[in-house]
């Protein structure tokens, strides 16, 4: 469920749960955005399909040298490079955009909050973003600590080994509402077991209830840009 940004290289073989072109996150892109900055865009999948379906223009971020060049033929430009230092220059060179995406990037990066902040600079005023993170309030993770007494490192997913941080939904609210976004919906996708099952479509009323936090495996946050320039760390 994570995409490079400034990560190490994935193996191709992993294509399949990094490659995908999310319907969920692209479901949160308004309707209205006509120019995206995908971080940690992968081989381009998220935003070829939102090109195919809203015309849009795409700019993606992407470290890894094979993802990066598979993504220049579906989108309109891609950036090679590593996404904070990228995000750190005065002048990143990436031009203006009424909405960012962030699926699964921001959690491999050493400050997200930072990097973060400074894509919101490159939104217009009332440009949104819409971002995508694992929750580690996941029911599994008591499991594993508390009745196992370990972290898993995995290849995928709330453990994967090359997470650097973890949110819960009101750390996630934080990371927004610090880059200076107004979060104006969350959805939360819920998962009765940890790899997920065909029989999760079936408890989606969990998302409506106080356990919502401990099925949630992931959380999409819709973000809005308040008036003002966004602060920069």
């Amino acid at each position: 469920m994570a995409r490079s940004a400034g990560r190490p290289h994935r193996p191709a073989s992993r294509l399949g749960a990094y490659g995908g072109d999310r319907p969920e996150v692209r479901a949160l892109v308004p309707q209205g955005a006509r120019r995206v900055l995908d971080l940690g865009c992968s081989m381009g999948a998220v935003g070829e399909a939102l090109k195919r379906e809203r015309g849009v223009e795409v700019v993606g971020v992407e470290a890894d040298p094979g993802f990066a060049a598979a993504a220049r033929e579906r989108l309109d430009r891609v950036v090679e490079a590593d996404l904070e230092e990228l995000l750190a220059r005065d002048d990143p060179g990436l031009g203006r955009f009424d909405c960012v995406v962030a699926a699964d990037s921001l959690e491999h990066l050493r400050d997200p909050w930072s990097a973060l902040a400074w894509a919101v600079s490159l939104l217009d005023e009332g440009g949104s973003a819409v971002v995508s993170l694992p929750n580690v309030r996941f029911f599994e993770t008591f499991w594993q600590l508390g009745v196992r007494g370990t972290w898993p490192r995995r290849e995928e997913g709330i453990f994967d080994r090359t997470h650097l941080r973890w949110f819960t939904l009101r750390d996630a609210r934080a990371l927004l509402e610090g880059a200076g976004l107004e979060v104006t919906e969350v959805r939360s996708l819920i998962r009765v077991r940890p790899m997920g099952s065909r029989f999760d479509r079936w408890f989606g009323w969990l998302a409506r209830t106080p356990l919502r936090e401990l099925f949630a495996f992931q959380y999409l946050l819709l973000g809005e840009r308040r008036g003002g320039p966004p602060p920069r760390r």
